[in-house]
């Protein structure tokens, strides 16, 4: 028969997966809690952006074969696999992951399962989590025949559909071989195109997902750590990053010197991975990350202190902040460097004008008091100092020519290094740019 597949949470992970395995084929029914997203989602409107999804959703739910329900017992009785994708957001206060929402989902589900079922955590959670809801989902329902295993997702905003369809590694964590064998079947057609097929225990499939994470971040703060010596010393962080990525032991890809980080994943991983192993007597193992951290956010006060620096008294000038989405491709705000930035300099008197072409209505609900332009020239229009701070494509096409009509003064600061700083300060802009020091970039632009 045919594998029937509910999909419990239907946010960034659970909706993507959703229409993905629609996509490969299967029926498949997504659970979440809020009427108004399940409502929303059953009439193809995707309420965020993402993408290739938005195509999938309607295609899907138009044919009956992506369904969505509030209802765990209509899941329970019809699904024989059930993902896992609810959020599990850093605790108010703490560092640590929230697994109120794992918790509720995966027992409500378990409670109302009527037959042989596979229950598959994709959600990204503390090591542990899977061995304790195993036994958990044993206790709530001793009478059925219920396995659970972990398979972490991978996903990158912006990329989810590709990632889901055509991954570049599958992870299974702690399936017998008849569940491991099941969840072959669901990813079938990525297996016959050569993804890497990776069977482990539950710990190891729950540490690869936050230690993957863990690498990147810490692969970022270290070439911003070198952007903090180059802005001191001289030299051009860029060509640096070049120059190491060009050692196949390192890599140049997340060699980017910028704002930093930030987003739904990395940020709130870095801290639960410390939290965690704090908690497992493991004080000093992950200690690294909390300079980690402190370097990310010191690149966001940077950017601050750099506009300071060009302005002198940010009371009432305008600055225009290009991007607010945490990366480009996405509307995603959650811990955005580059709201953050707009935030700082509006609280430091500044009159911040924001264009984004994605996370406008996302970064409004979080910061209402910020100006919020309805296109690029309005956002620009008298602005005494530009900052790029998302390197959407269209920012990072710009040309000096097309701005210099409409600014106040022609001022700007590259938080993301992609653009040209020899061509901006040659038509006559105060280019700043991180990982540069500011008197030789002015000493440059002179000679």
């Amino acid at each position: 028969m045919p594998l029937r597949i509910t999909v419990i949470g239907t946010g960034y992970l659970g909706a993507t997966h959703a229409a993905c395995m629609a996509e490969l084929g299967f029926e498949v029914l997504g659970l979440d809690s809020d009427p108004k997203k399940v409502e929303q989602l059953s009439a193809g409107i995707l309420p965020f952006h993402e993408p290739g999804l938005p195509e999938l959703l309607k295609e899907h739910t138009s044919t009956g074969r992506l369904r969505f329900t509030t209802s765990y017992e209509e899941a329970g009785a019809w699904g024989d696999i059930h993902f896992i994708a609810v959020g599990t957001p850093q605790k108010a206060g703490d560092h640590a992951a929230d697994m109120t929402y794992v918790d509720n989902a995966t027992l409500s589900l378990a409670k109302c399962i009527t037959k042989d079922a596979l229950i598959v955590g994709k959600s990204t959670v503390p090591v542990g989590t899977a061995r304790r809801l195993r036994e958990l989902v044993a206790q709530a329902n001793p009478d059925a025949n219920i396995e659970l295993l972990w398979n972490p997702e991978f996903l990158r905003e912006g990329f989810a559909v590709q990632d889901t369809l055509t991954p570049d590694r599958l992870v299974v964590g702690g399936g017998t071989r008849k569940a491991v064998d099941t969840l072959r079947r669901v990813y079938a057609s990525a297996l016959d195109s050569g993804t890497p097929f990776i069977e482990t225990d539950l710990e190891t499939a729950e540490l690869v997902k936050v230690a993957a994470n863990a690498f990147l971040a810490t692969k970022i703060s270290f070439i911003n750590a070198f952007a903090e010596v180059t802005e001191h010393v001289g030299g051009d962080i860029r060509t640096l990053a070049d120059a190491i990525g060009l050692d196949q032991r390192i890599g140049r890809r997340f060699l980017n010197a910028g704002v930093g980080f930030g987003g739904g994943c990395l940020p709130k991983d870095i801290r639960a991975l410390q939290a965690r192993v704090s908690e497992l007597g493991l004080d000093r193992t992950m200690r690294f990350l909390s300079e980690v951290d402190e370097i990310n956010l010191r690149r966001r006060e940077r950017v601050v202190h750099l506009a300071t620096e060009i302005l002198q008294d940010l009371d009432g000038r305008k600055i225009t902040v290009l991007g607010v989405a945490f990366k480009p491709n996405s509307d995603d705000v959650r811990d955005s460097p580059a709201l953050d930035v707009a935030a700082q300099l509006f609280n430091a008197g500044a009159d911040v004008s924001i264009y984004d072409p994605e996370a406008m209505n996302n970064a409004r609900l979080r910061f209402p008091r910020l100006n919020y332009a309805e296109s690029l020239d309005e956002a620009l229009a008298g602005s005494h100092l530009t900052i790029l701070l998302t390197e959407w494509q269209e920012f990072a096409a710009l040309k000096p020519s097309q701005l210099e009509h409409l600014v106040e003064s022609k001022a700007l600061i590259d938080g993301r290094n992609v653009l040209d700083h020899g061509e901006w300060t040659e038509g006559g802009w105060r280019f700043e740019s991180l990982g540069r020091r500011s008197d030789l970039v002015l000493a440059e632009s002179a000679s």
